[in-house]
């Protein structure tokens, strides 16, 4: 598995098709977190914002082989792991960048809840957003492997399905996401930092749900 991490992670940079994705969360996050408001808002924010691009990475790994070089990846190393090799290289490349962008909006936000009131510790609020920051991209992720080949292989359903699960994942009561990222803002209202621990751990599990599930339908449809 570790060749096949290496050999996905190496396609992911090589094709440059990260950009669009990166560019796009660094410039939400520009738009939403400006130096000096509440550390916790400001990383409920970045943490729903990794959401969807965590899923748009999802589709970059899964679609970045030629078809040739899938299927003989799919000979050598079986179709399952193969196209789980994508989907936690995806996963990694969300973590690194959520984890990066929780240190910086960390640095850059005040310490303090809304209005100023309480301070918030730095290391106290990066220790809550950063448990909310990877449930966004453990949930994202999944999202992105359910609405992805093998699952859906028309482009014109797989995008649509992907930006509404996105959604969904964000707004919907009951998600690990939507509870993170709530947890945050009730947080920066009282100024206690919240423990998001719980919404991790449920993320985690529909995660690796979704990636056994994308994995084992990865084999049945191989050719």
């Amino acid at each position: 598995m570790t060749a096949l991490l290496r050999y996905q992670a190496d396609l992911l940079l090589r094709s440059q098709r990260w950009l669009p994705p990166v560019i796009l969360y660094v410039v939400f996050l520009g738009v939403g977190v400006q130096s000096g408001q509440p550390v916790l808002n400001s990383l409920g924010y970045t943490a729903a914002a990794l959401l969807p691009v965590a899923a748009w990475l999802v589709r970059i790994c899964v679609t970045g082989e030629p078809p040739a070089a899938r299927a003989c990846v799919a000979a050598a190393r079986g179709p399952a792991r193969a196209h789980l090799a994508c989907l936690l290289t995806a996963l990694l490349a969300a973590v690194l960048l959520g984890v990066a962008a929780t240190v910086a909006v960390t640095l850059l936000s005040a310490p303090a809840s809304d209005g100023h009131r309480v301070h918030v510790a730095p290391l106290r609020a990066a220790a809550a957003g950063l448990p909310a920051t990877l449930a966004c991209a453990l949930l994202g992720t999944a999202v992105g492997a359910l609405t992805s080949h093998p699952v859906l292989r028309s482009t014109g359903r797989a995008v649509p399905a992907m930006l509404l699960g996105t959604l969904l994942a964000v707004v919907s009561a009951g998600s690990p996401a939507q509870a993170a990222v709530s947890a945050l803002v009730i947080g920066s209202q009282t100024g206690r930092a919240p423990v998001t621990l719980p919404p991790l751990a449920a993320a985690a599990l529909l995660t690796a749900a979704a990636f056994a599930a994308a994995a084992w339908l990865s084999s049945r449809r191989s050719p």
